[in-house]
């Protein structure tokens, strides 16, 4: 069993030996400020401590020892290149408040970045500010919420499909919207008749997934945008999934006025913890002038920050965004090209069809037409035996494949929704598809085997109820207490 850092603790272990300071300290701390007693740290040796640790690290998962299959969260592989660029000190030990003249090579990377992100979505202005996409999505809802106050309307609705991000309407309400839901139709596109009686002149926009969370690519997508158009509206299009359309289709082009883009989602940067994140926004030209502040110009070969937009939101985020992230998307999109580009979304839509055709007569397809970087099955072959989708999802950990997102998209049952990325090989995306052919064997010959998965990881199936209700957020041995 493996046991944490004051377990192995021995009373008289020491792992450094500092010189007496010969000081004070409260000479130069006030005493208030000093804890009174011993602070409970373990005691444990040099050569222990590294053995811990780096024997916890074998326990973790990542995207660089295996798949990991996160539908609609685009675990795609980061490349090194990548992170040796963005550590060089002439862009690591830039501070955000040095003098813009001092850092003309950085403000032309950003430049770059913003006039990559126009073309790609085929808009007129960017943002590099926001954090994330979420962040993204907020910094355009308030984008919207402005243009109507300035122009005197109080409109208060945001539609958002049944299909879209799960983020979206937390987005919209935090902007002061009420978000009204528009259904699917029996493709997965959105009921065209659903979204006809809900608009009206009090509709703010539409919030769409392109392509949505089934993996599906609204063939409505222009007809929609009209709709929205026709009265008043702001079409927002959640670019979470541009791996799957990139370089191929320009949001901007089919109608979209405001999108985002997820720099860890199709450009290439960690993803989540592997953090920090990066969601720039793209908008049509009358919304220009609405972007927060500072963006970067260039004028007569000097690049600038420009404060002073009219209709600007004002400021989200101090410097100008999480600079690091930006340059390593920078690298990726000046190492493939737009060809390069290209062809990863090929080969994601490939992969992702792939693995579809390769399993769609071991599990249920609630939709099962061409899907685009993503797929999503659910467990209705297996359900006779008294399995669930987290059974299903607990046994592939047991044959050393991360589990795909579960139970989402809501609107599909028991849901699995897997995307492959462009980056994973045949060879890989081969294995991955025979241990979910033999899961579906087991479910029937062996069901038990899967609802006590996992079988052989450090850890257990866990009780999701008792967690959630009855949290345990530190131990305690002896007087010592790890948070």
């Amino acid at each position: 069993m493996r046991k944490v850092i004051f377990e192995r603790s021995s009373k008289g272990i020491e792992n450094s030996f500092l010189p007496d300071i010969n000081v004070d300290i409260e000479d130069y701390i006030d005493k208030e400020l000093l804890s009174e007693g011993k602070i409970g740290l373990p005691e444990v040796g040099e050569q222990d401590i590294v053995r811990h640790y780096i024997n916890l690290s074998k326990l973790n998962f990542s995207v660089d020892n295996g798949m990991y299959p996160l539908g609609s969260c685009t675990m795609k592989y980061n490349p090194k290149i990548n992170e040796e660029i963005a550590a060089y000190r002439e862009f690591a030990d830039i501070h955000p408040y040095f003098p813009i003249d001092d850092v003309q090579g950085m403000m032309e990377i950003l430049y770059k970045s913003q006039e990559y992100f126009k073309d790609i979505s085929g808009l007129s202005a960017v943002t590099l500010l926001p954090s994330a996409g979420a962040h993204g999505e907020l910094a355009g809802n308030f984008i919207i919420a402005k243009y109507f106050k300035d122009k005197g309307e109080n409109r208060t609705k945001m539609l958002i499909p049944d299909s879209a991000h799960g983020t979206n309407p937390a987005s919209a309400f935090m902007a002061g919207f009420t978000s009204i839901t528009i259904h699917s139709d029996k493709n997965g596109d959105i009921d065209i008749d659903d979204l006809k009686a809900n608009l009206d002149n009090n509709v703010a926009g539409i919030m769409m997934t392109q392509p949505n969370t089934l993996g599906i690519f609204d063939s409505h997508f222009t007809e929609i945008a009209n709709l929205i158009h026709s009265v008043g509206g702001i079409v927002y299009m959640d670019g979470a999934n541009m791996n799957a359309m990139l370089c191929h289709v320009q949001p901007g082009k089919i109608g979209a006025d405001i999108m985002h883009f997820n720099l860890h989602k199709t450009f290439s940067t960690p993803h989540g913890m592997g953090g920090p994140g990066s969601g720039p926004v793209a908008v049509v030209d009358f919304l220009s002038d609405y972007l927060p502040i500072p963006v970067v110009e260039r004028n007569n070969g000097n690049y600038y920050f420009n404060y002073d937009l009219k209709n600007t939101i004002g400021s989200i985020k101090e410097g100008y965004g999480n600079v690091g992230v930006v340059v390593k998307s920078l690298v990726y999109m000046m190492a493939l090209g737009r060809e390069g580009l290209k062809e990863a979304t090929d080969i994601a839509v490939l992969n992702a069809n792939y693995i579809k055709e390769s399993l769609k007569d071991y599990y249920h397809l609630e939709y099962p037409g061409l899907c685009k970087h993503e797929c999503v099955f659910d467990n209705s072959y297996q359900k006779e035996n008294g399995i669930k989708t987290l059974d299903i999802a607990k046994r592939l950990l047991d044959y050393g494949f991360h589990a795909p997102t579960i139970y989402f998209p809501l609107i599909v049952h028991e849901a699995m929704m897997i995307e492959p990325t462009e980056t994973e090989s045949k060879e890989t995306l081969d294995n991955f598809i025979e241990v979910m052919k033999k899961i579906a064997r087991e479910a029937k010959e062996n069901p038990e085997i899967l609802k006590n998965a996992p079988n052989n990881t450090p850890v257990r199936r866990l009780d999701n109820v008792a967690a959630a209700r009855h949290p345990i957020l530190k131990w305690e041995k002896e007087g010592n207490t790890e948070v």
